[in-house]
């Protein structure tokens, strides 16, 4: 290390040291060296192969639906407005607690319509919310 002799100045140093940041990014490309393989590795599981089998659809899932001029439908039946969805949905969740409710929105609708139907969902209880989408 070389030493500068002190001027009788009292100038500022401008100069920065740049060792202490070279030994903290070697650490840590160190540390990364030895992580990342860590990541990759995966346990190779043989899963049994079975035959097919259907999901269980005792109960179907509610349909909400939101048509391109705003208006809301729950199972294909109109609702008047946001309260009436809400109980409708209060209704139907104290006869199935975990009944699922599935979002059919058309893609003209506003987002903010969108957002209202699941605030009221959420309000009435519902805890499986799902959209419906058709394939590209």
């Amino acid at each position: 290390m070389a030493f500068k002799p002190q001027a009788d100045n009292d100038e500022a140093m401008s100069e920065i040291n740049v060792t202490p940041l070279v030994d903290v990014m070697l650490v840590l490309v160190i540390i990364l060296l030895v992580t990342a393989p860590l990541l990759t590795q995966s346990v190779h599981v043989a899963l049994p192969k079975t035959a097919q089998t259907t999901a269980d659809t005792e109960v179907q899932p509610l349909q909400v639906g939101i048509d391109a001029q705003g208006a809301i439908t729950l199972n294909k039946q109109p609702v008047a407005d946001m309260l009436a969805l809400e109980s409708a949905l209060q209704k139907e969740l104290a006869n199935h607690q975990d009944i699922a409710v599935h979002l059919y929105a058309d893609q003209a609708v506003a987002y903010a319509k969108v957002a209202q139907v699941m605030a009221a969902a959420k309000h009435a209880g519902v805890t499986k919310l799902a959209f419906v989408t058709l394939e590209e």
